[in-house]
C-alpha cells in the first residue's frame, strides 16, 4: 500500500474519531444536559405545585370555618379561591410527572378534594353559616387529614421520581465518559501510526531534498538528491535533479539578458548625460558592436540644436556609400529590418519636422537571435524616446523665452497705459470738478448731463486703471498688512455705501454678519468685498434681491454673496477669475466692465490666506463664497 494511501486512511480515521468524540462531547453530552436541566425544571414545577394544593386548600378550609363560625359571607373569598387553585395545581403535576404513582395520587387528591367539597364545605355554605355541628367539624377533620396524607404521599412520590432520574442521568453521563475516553485512546494511537509512517517515509527524504536545494542554492550545481523513500516523492526528486542539471543552462541565459538589459541602460544613460553629441554617439556605437558582436555599427543621429552627428565603429570601419544611406534613411521609422548578409537596421526620428538618422548593425556569418533582435529594438526605442525628449525641451525652453518676453510686454504696455492715461485722466476729473462746484450755476441741464457723464465715466476709467496697477505686481503672493480686521465692520461699511444704489435699482438687499475676526490689510479686504457686492447688483435685473452673509466659526469664516442675476454658463465658470475674462451671457447684454474684479477678489483672497468658490446657475442668480482663517477677536485699546 502506497504512502498516500496509508495516510489518507489514517487521517480519515482521526477525522471520523474525531467527529465520533465531539458527537458524544457536543451532541450527546448537551442533550443529557439539556434532558437533566428539563428534568430537574418539571419535577420543581410538580413539586411547587403539589405544594400550593395543601396551601390553597387550607385556604379553602379556613375559609369554611370562619363562614361556619360568623356566617359573614367574607370568609368565602379564600374558600373560592383556594379550591380552585388546589385543582389547577393538580393539573399542573399532571402536566410535570411521567411516573404512574404520581398520576394515581393526583386523582386520589382529586377525589379527596371532592369529598370533603360535598361532604362539608357544600352543606355548611347551604345552611348559612353560624352553625355548630361537632359531628360535622370532626367529619370534617377526618376528611382533611385524608387529603393531607394523600398530598405527602404525592410529594414522596415526586421525590421517588426526581431521584430515578437522577440515577439514570448519572449512569448516562458514566456511558458517555466511559466512551470519551476510548474515543481519546483511538485519537492517540491513530494519530501516532500517521505520525510514524510520515517521519519515515515522507520527513526523512524531504529533508534530504532540502539538503539538496540548499547545496544548489549555495552554488554547488552538481548536487544531487537520492530516488528514496515513499514512491509519491520520487518523481519531485527526479524532477529536482532535472532541473539542477538546467540550473547552469538557465543562469547562462540569465547572465546574458542581463548582460543586454545593461546595455539598454548604459544607452539611455549616456543619452541623458549628453555633453558631446560626437562622443557620446561614438560610445553608443561601441556599446551595441561590443553587447553583439557586430563587425560595425554605421549610425546617424539628428540632434536638436546639434544637427547631424554620423560616426562609425570600429574606428577603421569603411565608410558606407550614399546609396546605402539613402537606402537606409528611406525606411518606416522605428521599424527594425534584417537586411540581406547580416545586418540589422532601422530609421531614427525624434518627430516629423526633423531629418531621419539611422542604425546599421553588421555581423557576417551568425544568424540574429531572437534575443539579440529584442536588444537591439529595445536599444533603438530608448535613442528615439532620448531624441524626442531632447526635441520636447527645445520646444519648452523656446516658447518659455516667447513667453517671458511676452511678459515683459505686458508689463511695458500696462505700465506705459496707466502712466499716459492718468495724466489726462486727471485733468478731465479736476476741470469737470471745478466745473460742477456750487452746484453748476450757470450751465444748463444738457451741459450738467453732459459733465455728469463724462465725470461719471472719467471715474470708471480711473478705478480700471486702478485695477490694472493691482493686478500688474512683480509677485502675485505680495505680503498684506497684518493686523487684526473686523469684518463684519468691513461688510457693514460696504453695505452702506452700496445700499443707494441697490436701492436705485429697486433692489432688496439682505444683510446679516455674526462677530468675525481675520488678520489681513482692513482697505484690500474692503476692496474685495466690494467688488464682489458691486458685481452682485450690476449683473441682478431691476426687482431683484442680493443677499450677504458672513458666519464665523473657530477655524474659519465664510462670507457668502447670492444674487438672483443673470447667471454665469458652465463653460465660463474655469476662467472666471482670470484677468479680462469676461462670461458670454454678460457682453450678449452689454453689461459693462473690464474683467478685472473677480481676479482682484482671487488675488486678495489668496493674499490672506483663503479661498473663493462660485456657484451659479444661468438665468437664476450666482453665489460666491470667500473663506477666511479667523483669528481670536482684538482686545480694545485703552483708553
Amino acid at each position: 500500500m502506497s504512502v498516500q494511501r496509508r495516510l489518507n486512511l489514517g487521517f480519515a480515521a482521526l477525522f471520523l474519531l474525531f467527529g465520533a468524540l465531539l458527537t458524544v462531547q457536543f451532541g450527546v453530552g448537551a442533550r443529557l444536559r439539556a434532558e437533566h436541566d428539563a428534568m430537574i425544571q418539571r419535577v420543581t414545577r410538580a413539586q411547587a405545585a403539589n405544594d400550593r394544593v395543601l396551601q390553597r386548600m387550607t385556604d379553602a378550609e379556613t375559609g369554611v370555618r370562619g363562614f361556619q363560625l360568623t356566617g359573614e359571607q367574607l370568609f368565602l373569598e379564600p374558600y373560592e379561591t383556594g379550591w380552585i387553585a388546589a385543582l389547577g395545581a393538580l393539573d399542573v403535576i399532571e402536566e410535570n410527572t411521567r411516573d404512574a404513582e404520581v398520576r394515581g395520587l393526583i386523582n386520589r387528591q382529586r377525589v379527596a378534594i371532592q369529598t370533603w367539597l360535598n361532604e362539608y364545605a357544600l352543606p355548611v355554605i347551604e345552611a348559612g353559616g353560624n352553625v355548630l355541628d361537632s359531628d360535622r367539624a370532626a367529619r370534617a377533620k377526618v376528611l382533611f387529614d385524608n387529603l393531607r396524607l394523600v398530598n405527602d404521599s404525592a410529594d414522596r412520590a415526586i421525590d421517588a421520581e426526581q431521584q430515578a432520574e437522577e440515577q439514570d442521568g448519572v449512569a448516562g453521563r458514566r456511558v458517555m465518559h466511559a466512551t470519551s475516553a476510548a474515543l481519546v485512546v483511538a485519537i492517540l494511537l491513530v494519530g501516532y501510526l500517521v505520525a510514524r509512517t510520515g517521519r519515515r517515509q515522507l520527513l526523512t527524504p524531504i529533508d534530504h531534498v532540502g539538503q539538496t536545494i540548499r547545496r544548489l542554492a549555495a552554488g554547488d550545481h552538481s548536487a544531487r538528491a537520492d530516488p528514496d523513500g515513499a514512491t509519491e516523492l520520487r518523481p519531485v526528486i527526479e524532477a529536482l535533479n532535472d532541473l539542477a542539471e538546467q540550473t547552469e543552462t538557465l543562469l547562462a541565459a540569465e547572465q546574458a539578458r542581463a548582460a543586454r538589459a545593461g546595455l539598454r541602460q548604459a544607452v539611455a544613460a549616456e543619452l541623458q548625460e549628453m555633453h558631446d553629441p560626437s562622443v557620446t554617439t561614438r560610445r553608443i556605437a561601441e556599446l551595441i558592436g561590443s553587447a553583439v558582436s557586430a563587425d560595425s555599427v554605421h549610425c546617424e543621429l539628428v540632434i536638436p540644436a546639434a544637427g547631424s552627428v554620423k560616426v562609425h565603429w570600429p574606428l577603421d570601419a569603411a565608410d558606407l556609400s550614399a546609396d546605402t544611406v539613402t537606402d537606409l534613411v528611406r525606411g518606416s521609422t522605428g521599424e527594425p529590418i534584417i537586411r540581406p548578409g547580416g545586418g540589422f537596421s532601422v530609421t531614427l526620428c525624434a518627430d516629423a519636422e526633423s531629418e531621419p538618422g539611422y542604425l546599421l548593425v553588421t555581423r557576417a556569418g551568425a544568424a540574429w537571435a531572437e534575443a539579440e533582435y529584442r536588444l537591439l529594438a529595445g536599444v533603438t526605442r530608448e535613442i528615439e524616446r532620448a531624441l524626442r525628449q531632447l526635441t520636447v525641451q527645445r520646444h519648452q525652453a523656446r516658447l518659455i523665452n516667447e513667453l517671458r518676453l511676452l511678459d515683459q510686454r505686458k508689463d511695458v504696455f500696462i505700465q506705459t497705459v496707466t502712466h499716459e492715461l492718468r495724466t489726462p485722466l486727471t485733468s478731465i476729473l479736476g476741470y469737470t470738478e471745478m466745473m460742477t462746484e456750487d452746484g453748476g450755476d450757470g450751465l444748463s441741464p444738457l451741459q450738467k448731463r453732459a459733465l455728469s457723464a463724462i465725470n461719471r465715466n472719467a471715474h470708471r476709467l480711473h478705478d480700471t486703471i486702478g485695477d490694472l496697477v493691482l493686478l500688474d505686481r512683480p509677485d502675485s503672493h505680495t505680503a498684506v498688512t497684518a493686523e487684526p480686521v473686523d469684518l463684519a465692520a468691513v461688510a457693514t461699511t460696504v453695505y452702506g455705501d452700496l445700499n443707494n444704489a441697490a436701492r436705485a435699482k429697486n433692489l432688496t438687499v439682505t444683510f446679516e454678519a455674526d462677530d468675525a475676526w481675520v488678520r489681513g490689510d482692513r482697505t484690500q479686504l474692503q476692496r474685495a468685498l466690494r467688488k464682489l457686492m458691486e458685481n452682485a447688483i450690476k449683473f441682478t435685473p431691476p426687482g431683484g434681491s442680493v443677499t450677504c452673509h458672513l458666519t464665523a466659526s473657530e477655524q474659519l469664516i465664510s462670507v457668502s454673496v447670492t444674487d438672483t442675476g443673470i447667471g454665469i454658463p458652465a463653460e465660463d465658470v474655469p476662467g472666471l477669475f482670470t484677468p479680462f475674462h469676461r462670461a458670454g451671457n454678460a457682453m450678449d447684454q452689454a453689461v459693462q466692465g473690464p474683467g478685472l474684479g473677480l481676479a482682484i477678489v482671487r488675488d486678495i483672497i489668496r493674499d490672506h490666506g483663503g479661498t473663493i468658490a462660485v456657484q451659479s446657475v444661468v438665468g437664476r442668480g450666482s453665489t460666491f463664497t470667500i473663506t477666511l482663517p479667523s483669528v481670536p477677536a482684538a482686545l480694545p485699546a485703552p483708553v
